[in-house]
């Protein structure tokens, strides 16, 4: 499929934001949702952990991951992000034409806010 959902904890709402806005200015995000907080479990350097985080929702599409996903660990201060994307496989046609269209519309335009 060629939209994506990629979903990213973060330690912080300050971090989430920060990385929020640049992937929308990049346009390498149509949309990004921050939620949070969430709390996480998981395994790390051998013992578990627990942790509050944020978590962002990000839309894209495959053409535009390679570079998100560079972007995400370039502005992560994790050392190892997760960072996981899963294939759109139907989706209301109006909104996924819009995600497309503000993933390539000129990094010039001033952005308008969707309907």
């Amino acid at each position: 499929m060629r939209y994506l959902q990629v979903f990213v904890p973060v330690p912080d709402r300050r971090t989430a934001s920060r990385i929020s806005r640049t992937l929308l200015e990049e346009r390498l995000a149509g949309c990004v949702q921050i939620s949070g907080p969430i709390v996480s479990s998981y395994w790390w350097e051998g013992k578990i952990e627990q942790s509050r985080e944020w978590l962002l929702l990000i839309k894209t599409d495959k053409a535009h991951y390679p570079l998100l996903e560079r972007r995400i660990r370039e502005l992560h201060p994790y050392r190892v992000p997760e960072i996981i994307a899963l294939a759109i496989t139907a989706g209301y046609q109006p909104y996924l034409n819009w995600l497309v269209s503000e993933l390539t519309a000129s990094r010039s335009r001033s952005a308008g806010r969707r309907s």
